[in-house]
């Protein structure tokens, strides 16, 4: 293998979860620091590129997110295809979006339709623990971790967008447990015009 892309990997990361929950705050938070009060539905599909150093390795994250479509209408197979890992988000305080967590799940398996789905990386993170001083919380971390042994022992999470408050943590962790995966397949980094200007051929969204 050339040495020169050895050291490289181009990991995309898919968001899901119900709207609401703090998806696209959690990634504002994570690549920008900074926060925003304001809530803005995102429209269609949209990514951000973080690149951490893991190891010896340079790693590009390319997080996708979506507006969260309730209705789980595809998103088209092209906002799915070659995901590394996915990432589900709830709200601590809304037991409605931990509710419809494995319809995302499900949701995530069927579209990518990844070669070994039991094997699949996922990772769940509970927002919004800063809300209320937790008073409001409905979803215990016991609740929440019991669900993640059900589906395969899935790492987990409990954030705050706002506090920043294992944002880091979070997503270092969708980095390793994705190149773990990725590692058994050896793909590496093509450069990242290359994801762009295809995703721009298709008019920028894949919905």
């Amino acid at each position: 293998m050339d040495m020169s892309t050895k050291g490289r990997a181009l990991l995309k990361v898919i968001v899901l979860g119900d709207s609401g929950v703090g998806k696209t705050s959690l990634m504002n938070q994570y690549v920008y620091k900074k926060f925003s009060q304001q809530y803005k539905a995102t429209i269609g599909a949209d990514f951000v590129t973080k690149e951490l150093q893991v190891d010896d390795k340079l790693v590009t994250l390319q997080i996708w997110d979506t507006a969260g479509q309730e209705r789980f209408q595809s998103l088209g197979a092209a906002f799915y295809r070659g995901a590394d890992c996915c990432v589900l988000v709830y709200d601590v305080n809304v037991l409605r979006s931990f509710e419809t967590l494995n319809n995302w799940h499900e949701e995530f398996l069927k579209q990518a339709d990844p070669i070994d789905p039991d094997a699949f990386p996922f990772i769940l993170l509970g927002n919004k623990i800063d809300v209320d001083g937790g008073n409001s919380r409905v979803v215990s971390q016991k609740k929440a971790m019991d669900w993640c042994v059900s589906k395969g022992n899935i790492p987990y999470f409990e954030t705050s967008a706002k506090e920043d408050y294992n944002v880091d943590e979070a997503f270092l962790c969708v980095a390793k447990t994705a190149l773990a995966t990725e590692h058994e397949h050896d793909i590496y980094f093509q450069g990242i015009s290359e994801t762009v200007s295809e995703v721009e051929q298709r008019g920028g969204c894949a919905c």
